[in-house]
């Protein structure tokens, strides 16, 4: 099996560190991220990184306690590249000095870069036109660089903004070039990859293989039961297992009654027309609406589903008989998200049904083949095992479906309703010729009727949200910009088309400060 050339990210708490490690596997460089209390002596010389990054966080070099790398990274004798924090650590570490926050050197947004002294293999291809447009956010700066540094940019809150040493291969940028607001902050990853020599072997192709090996060497000849919930990360796992060990695997599908307009069918249809995999459908839909009368709380709505989920697995892997693995389309993000960084509990901002194990009286092990991949990468291993491109490119949909999209308590009626609405607006959305260009978009059936006029008679009925959002990676999210025209069109057919809609809003809230999903 290949051993791939490994970048450690060692992360100080910055909430854009995930985009590191995104531009890097962009790159074909294999990446990990680990907290820096998780990153030891011991630990450093089993992983063996080719080069280090330290990424950004919130607290300050110059409190006692505060976030800091094992000093033997230093020593490590390949390339380091500190990141607005990162890099005052680095500063602070080798013998220079960082000075507390003050109004005159704090710099937070758009800034710009000019070039100081000669250049250097890291900084070619910037410059070009002189400046460099780049995202700062900090309150500490460096006030001294440390010996063997010198000064490659400058900025007005920044004096030491692009630092270098270059006999150690060690760098340091006070700003973030992970940041879409650092448009030219690609060259510089490019770069630093290149001084550390990484072979760029990190594919779609090569992790198949790579994939396909592990999971038969975990599986052996034992028997896979896997969650199948139609989206993505389901089916590009789905498809990997069964590549690697054929009919040991068997697909349960659970329709729990939460499902968009026509979606049972189309998964089944789309499994049993493409795939020789042995598919239960599993239609339990009446078990998780009884469970869910009543229910209001969005979390416990979500870990009755979860739990049912659960119950109902384990019925089918007794039917299936022998089946010791459960397969889940876990991605990376999941895994970083579950981790603290403080390593301490972490605020949950939602229930994530598939990191944290399964319960002990399931008697299953964990197949996780997608675990180490961000979605764009397993969209590309999905184009690599030939799923059908209408599978690849559908937007998320969430694990509890329709239940978090229908805010207060849930009913059939609710239900019905939402799913029309959901399907016009997606229908829109299509005939516009604007799916691909949108990350998620769905409707939000509101627990509010409103009075209005249709015909010459008076309504009563429920108003709706639609949402849509772009975004990368599903950390951070914008609204969809449609025109007017769009907005109102689509208002129209759903109210006209959809009984017990009476009202159409957009919600053009951003991701922070709010969520994806309603609930």
């Amino acid at each position: 099996m290949t051993q791939h050339d490994r970048l450690l990210i060692i992360d100080f708490g910055s909430q854009v560190t995930q985009l590191i490690a995104r531009r890097l596997r962009e790159l074909n460089v294999y990446c990990e991220i680990h907290p820096y209390q998780n990153v030891t002596d011991a630990f450093l010389a089993a992983f063996a990184p080719r080069a280090v990054i330290f990424s950004g966080g919130p607290d300050s070099v110059t409190r006692p306690g505060s976030p800091r790398p094992p000093q033997s990274v230093y020593a490590l004798g390949v390339p380091i590249l500190g990141i607005c924090y990162g890099q005052q650590v680095m500063m602070q570490d080798l013998g220079g000095r960082v000075e507390a926050g003050e109004h005159a050197t704090a710099e937070f947004g758009r800034a710009y870069v000019e070039q100081a002294g000669r250049g250097d293999e890291f900084l070619s291809g910037w410059f070009q036109g002189g400046r460099e447009q780049v995202w700062m956010s900090h309150g500490d700066h460096v006030a001294e660089i440390a010996p063997g540094f010198q000064v490659l940019g400058t900025s007005p809150g920044a004096p030491f903004a692009i630092t270098a040493d270059p006999a150690r291969r060690f760098y340091a940028v006070q700003f973030h070039p992970e940041v879409h607001h650092t448009p030219n902050g690609r060259t510089l990853y490019e770069n630093f990859i290149r001084l550390a020599g990484f072979r760029g072997d990190w594919t779609m192709g090569a992790y198949r293989e790579e994939a396909i090996a592990k999971i038969r060497a975990q599986v052996g000849d034992a028997k896979v039961i896997c969650g199948l919930s139609g989206g993505v990360d389901s089916s590009v796992a789905a498809v990997l297992i069964h590549e690697a060990i054929g009919d040991q695997l068997t697909c349960v599908f659970v329709d729990h009654g939460l499902l968009r307009q026509n979606e049972a069918a189309e998964v089944v249809a789309m499994f049993r027309d493409n795939y020789n995999i042995p598919l239960i459908h599993a239609d339990e839909s009446d078990l998780f609406l009884s469970a869910l009368d009543g229910v209001s709380d969005p979390e416990v709505k979500r870990k009755t589903i979860g739990k049912l989920f659960i119950d109902v697995f384990q019925k089918h892997a007794a039917e299936v008989g022998g089946a010791e693995f459960l397969a889940q389309g876990t991605l990376y993000p999941d895994v970083i998200e579950s981790v603290s960084f403080s390593g301490g509990p972490s605020v949950t901002i939602k229930s994530h049904h598939n990191v944290g194990g399964l319960p002990a009286k399931m008697g299953l092990k964990l197949v996780e083949p997608l675990r180490e991949l961000f979605k764009d990468e397993v969209r590309a291993l999905g184009h690599e095992l030939g799923l059908p491109a209408s599978f690849i490119g559908r937007h998320p949909f969430p694990g509890p479906g329709l239940a978090i999209r229908c805010p207060g308590e849930i009913t059939r009626e609710k239900l019905a309703i939402l799913r029309k609405a959901d399907a016009v607006y997606i229908d829109q959305i299509r005939r516009h010729g604007l799916y691909d260009e949108i990350w998620q978009a769905f409707v939000a059936l509101l627990p509010v009727r409103t009075v209005g006029v249709m015909g010459d008679g008076r309504t009563y009925d429920y108003a709706c949200a639609l949402r849509a959002v772009t975004s990368v990676d599903g950390m951070t999210a914008d609204y969809y910009p449609f025109t007017h025209d769009f907005l109102s069109e689509t208002a129209t057919r759903i109210i006209n088309e959809v009984k017990g809609i009476n009202r159409v809003t957009y919600d053009i809230t951003s991701k922070p400060p709010g969520t994806i999903e309603w609930e």
